[in-house]
């Protein structure tokens, strides 16, 4: 049944009439998907990609990551302010494309976000040993999982305003760091003169060359991974007509500014082969580049502050995963495509038997961290290493199919309160950079004298388990690809 997308539907609990609440503002909007992209991938991550691919490389991977993003952003951008559910691409996918390919993208990523949350809470137990190394660690990760329960039980904008400020920690780190390092490199500010040097050294600043380069272009996907959250949300945004473009603009130029600018401090001011750029992981939070570069500049608590960040980022990932997971689970439920129980919306809006069910799997993932080495943990992260991509290969389709069809109906472009730019290419370009990163997740287990079979199904494990739902659906429905004349564009939430 459709509703105005500016209205604020009835609180009820019938079984024929459950909505979510529209609570989210613009800020909110802007500062979950900016902050959506921005955590340990820049945080951590990026030290190893400048160490792996020289600082030209790395920048350049970055930018065409970022290139590839904005193109996602703008056709998730269009569908969305023109229909915006909380289905967002699942729900796309299913009226533009095939309802099979719907069904597997929203399982996909559901699967993808509940295991994230126990990858998520699993992180913050190790980062809390910096400061109280003899606390267990369950009980920091039970912890953490209570608190990300309750901020999305209370309402959505109790987990719009802490994915806010989560997003704002992140936002004036960044933005101090590179003001710091601005000071640095011309001598404000620390003892070292800087000049071109790091850049230029040895082989910078392509090292490695074009296999170590695609290496780090797929880490500057999955840093990206994120940013379609803005998506999600837009069921519940207050004014998705208005708030959606502007997040959507403001999203791309701010996540890729932070990035570039960052690397180009980081190359200025430490050598891409300073072995302490690839020892900068989740346990070792005094090697990250960022505090490395606080520290150059005569910060003494640089590591403390820096781990407090990181705690920020993994909690904001944790939060926006188990929403996102939620959001998911319900519309999938909606749509018949999961239990019908998982429909119920409280009073406040919140689909709670969809978070329930996030929360246990999410739970259950974290639980098989604690036993058998953590072997079925790993392979649960690993599954949904792909999951990200594979949305994004959904957005790129759905947008593609959604514009033809919007053309081969007789509607007139006028009608979308967002146009993407530069269509068909935008979408075609994103697509075929996708599924680079799909296929190339591993691709040196297949360089060797010899297939390496076991790094193959690790790696690629996410893909065929997706085949699997889609081919499934599509046998057991009997669905079929929707012509572009009899695409649907009601908005049914």
């Amino acid at each position: 049944m459709a509703h105005s997308p500016l209205s604020t539907p009835p609180k009820t609990n019938s079984p024929s009439q459950q909505h979510l609440h529209r609570g989210l503002r613009t800020r909110h909007l802007s500062m979950i998907a900016i902050g959506g992209a921005i955590g340990t991938g820049l945080f951590l991550a990026s030290g190893a990609a400048i160490n792996q691919a020289g600082p030209g490389g790395a920048l350049t991977a970055y930018i065409l990551s970022g290139l590839m993003v904005f193109f996602l952003m703008t056709s998730l951008g269009e569908m969305a302010t023109f229909m915006p559910v909380t289905g967002s691409f699942s729900t796309y996918a299913s009226k533009f494309v095939d309802p099979a390919l719907g069904f597997s993208l929203g399982w996909n990523y559901w699967y993808n976000w509940a295991i994230t949350i126990a990858l998520e809470i699993s992180a913050g137990a190790i980062i809390m040993k910096y400061w109280l190394p003899d606390v267990p660690s369950i009980l920091w990760s039970g912890g953490f999982l209570v608190l990300l329960f309750l901020l999305n039980i209370i309402s959505v904008k109790g987990y719009g305003e802490s994915e806010y400020w989560f997003a704002f920690i992140k936002v004036a780190t960044i933005i101090i760091f590179l003001v710091v390092g601005v000071l640095i490199i011309i001598g404000v500010m620390g003892s070292d003169h800087v000049g071109f040097d790091n850049f230029t050294t040895g082989d910078a600043p392509f090292a490695g060359g074009f296999m170590s380069f695609l290496g780090v272009f797929m880490i500057a996907g999955f840093a990206f991974q994120g940013t379609e959250l803005v998506g999600i949300t837009a069921g519940e945004s207050e004014d998705p007509k208005k708030s959606l473009p502007k997040a959507v603009k403001q999203v791309f130029w701010r996540i890729l500014l932070f990035y570039v600018f960052a690397i180009v401090i980081i190359s200025f001011l430490i050598p891409y082969n300073d072995p302490k750029l690839l020892q900068s992981d989740i346990e070792n939070i005094s090697v990250s580049p960022f505090t490395l570069v606080f520290q150059k500049a005569g910060f003494a608590f640089a590591a403390s502050v820096m781990n407090a960040v990181i705690l920020t980022s993994v909690l904001s990932a944790g939060n926006s995963g188990m929403y996102a997971a939620t959001r998911m689970l319900w519309v999938m439920a909606k749509e018949g495509k999961a239990p019908k129980f998982l429909t119920k919306v409280n009073s406040r809006g919140i689909p709670v038997n969809a978070l329930l069910a996030t929360t246990l799997i999410g739970m259950a993932a974290f639980l098989t961290s604690l036993f058998g080495d953590g072997k079925v943990y790993m392979w649960l992260i690993n599954a949904s290493g792909l999951s990200g991509f594979i949305a994004w290969l959904g957005i790129a389709i759905s947008h593609y199919r959604f514009r033809k069809a919007f053309i081969a109906q007789g509607r007139d472009l006028s009608e979308l309160p967002y146009r993407a730019k530069w269509f068909p290419f935008g979408p075609i370009f994103a697509f075929v950079l996708c599924m680079v990163a799909v296929l190339g997740q591993n691709y040196s287990a297949f360089l060797g004298e010899s297939i390496d079979w076991n790094g193959v199904m690790v790696s690629y494990i996410g893909l065929p388990l997706f085949l699997l739902l889609l081919v499934g659906y599509k046998i057991v429905k009997k669905t079929k690809v929707v012509s572009l004349k009899d695409c649907n564009f009601d908005q049914d939430e």
